[in-house]
């Protein structure tokens, strides 16, 4: 049996690290156990809203989820959000702490590892066990002596560590042996055990592999984990939009739905409930010659709005507006609704140098970028149609009279309020919305399906059930293939 304390390492970027510690959180909670998770540094663009109104990762959100429990960014007090290649906003303990560049952020890392730490100890005093995640690949030769996410992180937890490794790359066998050999030998010996992650065909045949592992490490092989597709839990990491950038499967005679692949895009798990219908495509674009295969077009989310307005004015301007003119929709979400109105203004500076973008025209709404950032969960209704989701912006976007809101707000973090938020063409076939989770909600994505001419009676479920229908699954799946008796 392991330290009441786990943490998941990994020998590389996208091995599975975040899925496996959701299965553990709820491999642990059905059992009674009180559970959290924890990340020290998440550097993701995908993020959400804690019900106290604070900004955290996504993947310990879901895991949170999967443990039963409200997310709290005790569970990932440091979260970078690139906003370039060289600079990240950072937000500590759930707000802002302002933009920095690596160099700049790597010369404050023990003020960052204390702030992780102290974190990490009010999560312990309220949860008998933590399942802590790490980042990338925990032999960072180079970056170890200032990595406060994999080894650090789990000896101050006192944590027992399980490496992931990816056999579907190839090279599983260097994958584990070469992780091992780059660490010091105190962090070799805290290492427990491996898990093989998404393993096609005969495990059998893979037997003599195991063996040889174990031999060659004298540390135990917890499992081979076989890839699955029964179901899909949100990923943190941009991976999944290289695999939903293709038309290799594209099916002409379904309908679709493009979502155009931003350089800076944000919360892309936005689109998770449109992927989960039957009957419909969605597929992330890069190249604007693409638009008119598709029933409506989504501008989503973004964390450099500017930036991304002045590449989609440069690539898709035009063919949008040809599009527009087919009388096909267009969505835009956050970051895609600003860049649909007049300009996008931001004269402190908060994205890059100041100033003023023109924006598409396609809504009569202006957008002033200013400091503090909007976070809230809030309630929301569309005409009849009811939904919940949350807020991540800086800044206001305004409405000319000409301008119609399209949603009604009745509560921002659990505060009664009877706000307005987006706008809807006069025609309406252009609309956008702050509202990230806009889609989770069956009753507005049915809603949504229809005023774009989509009107069979496609079957959905709301995102809360599909998600707990698949955390089910995923422990399900982790449990048959893993020897839980070495953990619990």
């Amino acid at each position: 049996m392991m330290k009441k304390n786990i943490a998941i390492l990994g020998t590389g970027s996208d091995v599975g690290k975040s899925i496996l510690a959701a299965a553990l959180c709820r491999s642990l909670a059905d059992r009674g156990i009180k559970v959290a998770p924890f990340k020290s540094q998440n550097m993701s663009n995908n993020s959400g809203i804690t019900p106290e109104g604070l900004e955290m990762g996504r993947a310990q959100i879901v895991q949170a989820e999967a443990a039963k429990i409200a997310p709290h960014v005790n569970m990932n007090p440091i979260l970078l959000k690139p906003t370039g290649e060289k600079q990240s906003q950072v937000i500590l303990n759930g707000k802002v702490h302002g933009n920095h560049t690596a160099m700049d952020y790597h010369r404050n890392k023990g003020f960052y590892f204390k702030k992780s730490c102290e974190a990490f100890d009010r999560l312990e005093q309220t949860y008998d066990r933590i399942i802590l995640e790490g980042a990338g690949s925990c032999a960072e030769v180079n970056l170890m002596p200032n990595d406060i996410v994999n080894f650090a992180m789990a000896e101050y937890a006192n944590a027992d560590v399980i490496l992931a490794a990816d056999i579907h790359r190839g090279g599983v066998f260097a994958q584990i042996i070469g992780t091992l050999k780059c660490l010091p030998q105190k962090y070799q010996d805290m290492v427990k055990g491996f898990i093989i992650n998404r393993f096609r065909g005969d495990i059998a045949l893979f037997k003599d592999g195991v063996e040889w592992i174990e031999k060659q490490t004298n540390k135990k092989v917890l499992g081979v984990l076989p890839w699955y597709t029964h179901f899909k839990i949100d990923a943190e990491d941009s991976v999944e939009i290289e695999e939903c950038t293709n038309f290799k499967d594209f099916n002409p005679d379904l309908p679709a739905i493009g979502i155009i692949r931003l350089p800076h895009i944000a919360n892309f798990t936005d689109f998770h409930a449109l992927s989960k219908i039957k009957g419909i495509q969605t597929i992330f674009i890069d190249q604007p010659h693409h638009l008119t295969k598709f029933n409506a077009v989504i501008i989503p989310g973004s964390k450099n709005t500017r930036a991304d307005l002045e590449w989609l004015t440069k690539n898709f301007k035009d063919p949008l507006q040809e599009y527009y003119k087919l009388k096909r929709n267009i969505f835009g979400i956050c970051g895609g609704y600003q860049m649909l109105g007049e300009f996008v203004d931001d004269p402190d500076g908060l994205e890059g140098a100041p100033g003023k973008t023109k924006a598409l025209n396609l809504l009569p709404v202006q957008t002033i970028l200013k400091a503090p950032k909007t976070t809230t969960l809030s309630n929301f209704q569309w005409e009849d149609a009811k939904g919940k989701g949350y807020e991540i912006h800086m800044g206001y976007t305004s409405l000319s009279a000409a301008g119609a809101s399209l949603l009604e707000i009745s509560s921002r973090n659990s505060i009664p309020c009877t706000n307005t938020d987006g706008c809807i063409s006069e025609n309406g076939r252009v609309s956008g919305t702050y509202m990230h989770g806009f889609f989770d909600s069956s009753q507005i994505l049915l809603k949504w399906l229809k005023t774009i001419g989509l009107n069979a009676n496609y079957p959905c479920d709301d995102m809360l059930n599909l998600k707990e229908r698949d955390y089910r699954l995923l422990k399900e799946h982790f449990e048959a293939h893993i020897d839980m008796s070495h953990i619990f």
